[in-house]
């Protein structure tokens, strides 16, 4: 959940091309606007949209805005900086760190955080994340716990937390391994690796990649073609996956679960049937 600021290369105050322009300093972290079936949240805190107590609250209030509405079907997250997310804010961590109790309070913090990114994985909602540029600590991990992730080449994603002698505690050590294997996880954790776009699809680590002057174009149509869908139909794959990774469930049974509530509903057979008439013809 580490500010890597020092292994990035991005200005602190350049904007990232094609996204909208810094806000006024009383603005949120975390804009948020939704139309046609997405939310769309930008992350707009310059330099680097570091993390800290407000940030969370934001994302967090972010998340029951996008829920609540029931046209939303897909949550698009993204950057208004070339820096995707740098992790925690290094001020933020320097007051905590300076006592006892500040440590304490860290933790909690953390585990704050660690809620708030399993509100993503857990959303009905399918999240896409728009990684640009620097996706370090504990803005790869928010990252992780998105659906999809689409990276731009030049962009440099990982969990460096052991260079400073901690670890990527906002589940980035479970989603990770889950995610890639076991294998790639201790060689990204263990080694405070940082990789780049073809390489991090490559490890597993993103679906997509595209050239910087292309992943807003590329994201773009990724993020419509999954809102296109029917929000029941991607609500039940979602719960199916998530069968797939916990032993405690029975996941074959869950798809016959899904696939009799969707069964049932006037929006499938009628798509049905129109598949159906348009394969007779």
């Amino acid at each position: 959940m580490v500010n890597e600021r020092s292994l990035t290369s991005e200005p602190r105050s350049a904007a990232w091309p094609g996204a909208m322009a810094h806000p006024p300093a009383a603005s949120p972290p975390i804009a948020l606007s939704i139309e046609a079936g997405v939310a769309v949240a930008t992350l707009c805190r310059p330099p680097v949209n570091a993390i800290d107590d407000d940030w969370v609250a934001r994302l967090d209030e972010v998340l029951d805005d996008a829920e609540g509405d029931a046209r939303v079907r897909v949550l698009w997250i993204r950057s208004a900086q070339r820096v995707f997310c740098a992790g925690a804010d290094l001020e933020f961590m320097r007051q905590r760190f300076a006592t006892e109790d500040g440590r304490r309070a860290m933790i909690d913090f953390t585990r704050r955080l660690q809620q708030v990114y399993a509100r993503i994985e857990r959303s009905a909602l399918v999240s896409v994340a728009e990684i640009g540029g620097a996706a370090l600590g504990g803005g790869f991990e928010l990252a992780l716990a998105c659906d999809v992730r689409v990276i731009a080449d030049e962009a440099r994603l990982g969990l460096p937390e052991a260079r400073l002698g901690l670890l990527p505690a906002a589940g980035g050590t479970q989603r990770m391994t889950r995610i890639c294997g076991e294998s790639v996880a201790r060689r990204l954790i263990l080694g405070a690796e940082v990789v780049q776009g073809a390489e991090a699809v490559g490890l597993g680590l993103a679906q997509w990649r595209a050239p910087a002057a292309e992943l807003r174009a590329t994201a773009c149509g990724i993020v419509e073609r999954i809102a296109d869908l029917p929000g029941a139909a991607l609500r039940e794959s979602k719960r199916c996956i998530a069968a797939a990774l916990d032993s405690r469930r029975d996941g074959y049974e869950v798809e016959l679960e899904g696939s009799g509530a969707l069964l049932s509903l006037e929006e499938t057979q009628e798509r049905v049937r129109r598949f159906l008439d348009r394969d007779a013809s």
